[in-house]
């Protein structure tokens, strides 16, 4: 019954109960539907960011330095939500995706260079997803001559086979497995005392190869696809800018849930391997590991976030590539369309999925050397798209008056140069080593 017949019934009339709850109460209830509605372009880009790379990245700082380097998620978690609320709005904004934005911006040139090294490093990152997919399910008993395949079949079939709307819920719902690295940072048993002191209090060891995993903690939580990502899932649900305070909500909500993962999987392992003296190079070693000494359950939720978190990036990685390419073009493109109407956009998605998933079967490929390319590939390419991106934001041409303030311009490019100095710092050590 509408709000403005409840408000025309006398006392003697029955109403349904249901009807009778306080204004008070309703209003909030509203206000959270609408936001929990809202929830999905920014989540589903942020969550994406604790793929295979990611969740290694995580395990070897907690095995290595224990609850010392905690500090750093609180820091990084700052930079992602700049990050990901200035591409939600560009998005918001012009209902254009930040690929077709730096065409209209900057010319054909720099675009053309983005998209090429953004084509070439998502395809190698997609070698990682697969990867962790591949040993994740060993863990299980699986072998990757069966899931891989199935996998890309399955990626393949998820997002071309419907509309962004039943993706993206589907895709959410996969997310939710991300919950286990909270239950088996819990069931580690930390000294929670020593855990928030670590959080907040900042330590830095003097040690080279400390410094060298906070450069690539932060560098695996922003990477170059994300910026694409936030900015195509907001233009493709439809977000206006009516809906910018929603969309704000939605990207601190994805940066501060994505990084909260990243907290308990470094809790983990160093509450389990640390102390232990145990080392680890990879996610499915952090898995293995735990088993023997925190249990089997730690370790099998620790591999099924492994895998579903694999899925999860082996479904937005060349999504965001194919939505960025084709924007940039001008080519049709759109989860909806059928082959005829996005052959471009189709094609470019399943080569993508293919070429990934072929590689990671090839025996004694050397994933290790193709991610240093990826990874170098990335450390060129972030830079110059947070410039794009500070630059675009900043241009009342393009936002109107919905351009950065003040003290946002401040943090917005504190968070540049920042992030500019540390991509330095790791692509120097990258090659004069740790």
């Amino acid at each position: 019954m509408p709000r403005g017949d409840i408000k025309r019934q006398t006392p003697t009339q029955d109403v349904p109960s249901a009807d009778r709850t306080p204004e008070r109460t309703r209003k909030p209830r509203a206000r959270f539907l609408v936001v929990l509605a809202a929830l999905g372009p920014g989540l589903l880009a942020a969550l994406a960011g604790n793929d295979a790379g990611g969740i290694s990245t995580y395990s070897m700082d907690g095995a290595r330095f224990g609850t010392a380097i905690l500090w750093i998620i609180p820091v990084m978690t700052v930079f992602l939500i700049v990050v990901q609320e200035s591409a939600g709005r560009i998005a918001a904004v012009t209902g254009k995706g930040f690929s077709a934005l730096i065409r209209e911006t900057f010319g054909v040139k720099p675009t053309t260079f983005a998209m090429g090294a953004l084509l070439i490093a998502n395809t190698v990152v997609m070698f990682s997803e697969f990867a962790g997919i591949a040993a994740g399910m060993e863990i299980f008993g699986i072998s990757r001559y069966v899931s891989v395949p199935l996998a890309a079949l399955l990626v393949f079939l998820l997002v071309l086979g419907g509309s962004y709307k039943r993706v993206e819920k589907i895709l959410l719902a996969v997310s939710c497995i991300f919950i286990s690295y909270v239950a088996a940072g819990i069931m580690a048993g930390p000294d929670w005392s020593l855990v928030l002191h670590d959080t907040f209090i900042p330590q830095i060891p003097s040690n080279s190869t400390f410094i060298y995993m906070v450069i690539s903690t932060i560098g695996t939580t922003i990477a170059p696809w994300m910026i694409f990502s936030a900015s195509n899932n907001v233009v493709d649900k439809g977000v206006t800018v009516k809906e910018l305070g929603l969309q704000r909500i939605d990207s601190v909500t994805g940066a501060v849930v994505a990084d909260l993962i990243a907290w308990f999987i470094i809790l983990t392992t160093a509450t389990v391997l640390f102390p232990n003296g145990i080392t680890i190079e990879s996610a499915s070693d952090a898995a293995y590991a735990l088993v023997p000494i925190a249990g089997q359950y730690s370790g099998v939720l620790f591999a099924a976030g492994l895998v579903s978190a694999s899925a999860l990036a082996a479904c937005m990685l060349p999504l965001t590539t194919s939505y960025a390419v084709c924007e940039a073009f001008g080519w049709e493109r759109g989860i909806g369309h059928t082959w005829g109407e996005a052959s471009e956009f189709k094609t470019l998605y399943t080569a993508i999925v293919v070429v990934a998933a072929v590689v990671v079967l090839i025996p004694n490929m050397n994933l290790l050397f193709i991610m240093l390319v990826s990874q170098f590939i990335n450390g060129v390419l972030l830079p110059v798209l947070l410039v794009f991106l500070i630059l675009i934001i900043n241009n009342k041409h393009v936002m109107g008056r919905y351009v950065n303030g003040r003290i946002y311009n401040i943090l917005s490019w504190a968070t540049v140069a920042i992030v500019i100095a540390l991509t330095v710092a790791l692509l120097v050590t990258m090659f004069i080593g740790r």
